[in-house]
């Protein structure tokens, strides 16, 4: 097994993050110090440390956080503000988030100890779809939904075609359904911005074929059995 996928699996670090680790000269195996983090190793035999610690695979967890407005995606943050660290405080293995949302966003959040997980769901060319539901101000027409689905130009290049379709309309304000299979930063608000209709309200309701449910606001769960077939199955796709 290659290094930097060792040390994803046993939760310490993501793969990209593990080539810091061994830049630095943090990273011993069978007690000499390594400079490549591909270089292969027997998970069984040989002894791996990071800053003289054992590495050792730990018991994954992957729970589904539904997280409110308000709350940033990070574990901690210098300034005080709440992060979404003080709603799994009882998670009993560290947890750290599969991607991010806004702090004005809610929704589904996956999160795990899992680096290949977190690897698989996150990296752009795997192109995994994210599903909002948006209540956006005016009143959205099929043929703003056309500029949607067919990629729209936004400051930092042409988005994705998206999918999109009206909830429901409600006096003033349009919800809609918007799918991408991507994660820039404010995407789906840049996006509805961009065909002239201010979002309001933004919630993230499916990451890569797994659905927010059964889950209050601000709580977690474990997934599913269901839930981590269908999760093998994608890891597996993206493995090959």
């Amino acid at each position: 097994m290659r290094l930097h996928k060792f040390l994803s699996i046993c939760g310490v670090a993501s793969r990209r993050s593990a080539e810091k680790l061994v830049a630095a000269g943090r990273v011993t195996v069978n007690g000499h110090v390594v400079s490549n983090v591909r270089r292969g190793i027997d998970p069984e035999t040989d002894e791996i440390r990071l800053d003289g610690n054992r590495v050792q695979p730990e018991t994954k967890v992957y729970i589904m956080l539904n997280k409110p407005t308000g709350y940033l995606t990070t574990m901690k943050d210098p300034h005080g503000r709440k992060t979404i660290s003080e709603l799994v405080r009882d998670v009993p293995q560290r947890v750290v988030p599969v991607g991010r949302l806004d702090k004005d966003t809610k929704g589904l959040l996956l999160m795990t100890n899992d680096g290949e997980v977190t690897y698989c769901l996150t990296h752009p060319k795997f192109e995994l779809k994210k599903t909002y539901h948006a209540i956006v101000e005016g009143t959205v027409t099929e043929e703003e939904l056309d500029e949607l689905r067919s990629g729209i130009e936004l400051s930092d290049g042409a988005a994705s075609p998206a999918e999109a379709r009206v909830l429901a309309r409600q006096g003033d304000t349009t919800s809609l359904e918007i799918t991408i299979p991507e994660g820039r930063k404010k995407q789906v608000r840049r996006m509805c911005s961009a065909i002239r209709h201010e979002v309001i309200a933004l919630t993230r309701v499916a990451m890569a074929g797994i659905e927010l449910k059964d889950v209050a606001e601000g709580k977690w769960r474990y997934l599913s059995s269901d839930e981590m077939s269908h999760l093998r199955q994608i890891i597996a796709q993206c493995s090959t």
